[in-house]
């Protein structure tokens, strides 16, 4: 199943994916989708996630009667999409890549790194990104898978991680490096991860939530990232260092997971960060006289895809307060 939310009127909707329709849940059951207890379930993602089957099954019923009705379908590419969620917390792995940790400063890291984004940063799948300049001139990109929480816990054992996983969705993780990265005279680095990671339009989030069952393996998936039309990012989730059932696992030991809360599982190699050597990146390989990876610019189309998901695509917008 693949869960968005769309507008409609002003009206923030939820809706699954049929095909090339969008089906709009509440208005395709009829007053079914009008009781206290739908509306309840229906109200946002988090709370359908909450409601464990009940939600999934109201959707596919949904599903069934607007193929027969037509009630509540609507063309996939004509409606503005809206992030899938309104997470309650985006909880974050940094440093999950091998290659992504050879481009940047070395650090030793024993157990996944931990750092957290506000929700206030989601936005949709085709929303404008604000580049301010007050606050950075080296704005950059991470294409990152997100777990999705379907189910709550505590110190969750690693056997049982992905029983609480609900799907999975794309969310670029921006990044204000001038903001984050403080290199010292002795060539080592310290991190400033609230001004460099929160900021608003930080996490561009969607297109949609796939469900687990839709996905055989979150570790053989695709990822890319371009800006423009030029590839940056161009690897695979199979080279994870924690996986999806090690980061449930990790984060469930500092915080009770609950449902509309994701887990972002770091990006790999390919960031601008990478080449940008007065910050210590250390893959600055100049080929042809080509220059190093540029970081975001108005005008440049971000493009963010993984493999059985979908992508991402936000254009860089001057925001001048």
């Amino acid at each position: 199943m693949r869960i968005v939310n769309y507008w409609r009127r002003g009206e923030r909707r939820l809706g699954v994916v049929d095909g090339e329709d969008v089906v709009d849940v509440a208005e395709a059951l009829g007053r079914r989708g009008a009781s206290a207890r739908a509306r309840a379930i229906l109200a946002d993602t988090v709370a359908f996630i909450a409601s464990g089957a009940a939600g999934p099954t109201m959707a596919r019923a949904a599903v069934r009667a607007s193929r027969s009705s037509g009630r509540g379908r609507r063309r996939l590419a004509r409606v503005k999409l809206a992030a899938p969620m309104q997470p309650t917390a985006i909880l974050c792995s940094g440093a999950n890549y091998w290659e992504h940790r050879d481009e940047v400063p070395k650090r030793i890291l024993k157990e996944p790194e931990f750092f957290v984004k506000v929700p206030q940063g989601v936005i949709g799948p085709h929303d404008d990104i604000r580049l301010d300049r007050a606050l950075t001139k080296k704005l950059d990109y991470e294409t990152e898978l997100v777990i999705v929480i379907g189910r709550p816990g505590r110190r969750i054992a690693k056997s049982k991680a992905l029983a609480h996983v609900f799907g999975y969705a794309v969310m670029n993780d921006l990044t204000l490096r001038d903001r984050q990265v403080n290199l010292k005279p002795d060539g080592s680095v310290s991190y400033d991860y609230g001004p460099g990671k929160n900021f608003d339009t930080c996490a561009p989030l969607g297109p949609c939530i796939v469900t687990v069952d839709e996905i055989k393996s979150p570790h053989r998936l695709k990822l890319r990232t371009l800006v423009n039309r030029e590839v940056r990012q161009n690897n695979t989730t199979a080279h994870m260092l924690w996986r999806v059932a090690d980061l449930v696992r990790f984060f469930s030991l500092f915080l009770t997971l609950r449902p509309g809360m994701i887990i972002s599982t770091g990006t790999p190699g390919g960031t601008a960060f990478g080449t940008d050597k007065k910050l210590g990146g250390r893959f600055y390989k100049p080929i042809a006289g080509k220059p190093p990876l540029t970081y975001l610019r108005p005008g440049d189309v971000l493009t963010s895809e993984i493999q059985s998901i979908g992508q991402l695509r936000n254009r860089v917008v001057l925001d001048n307060g």
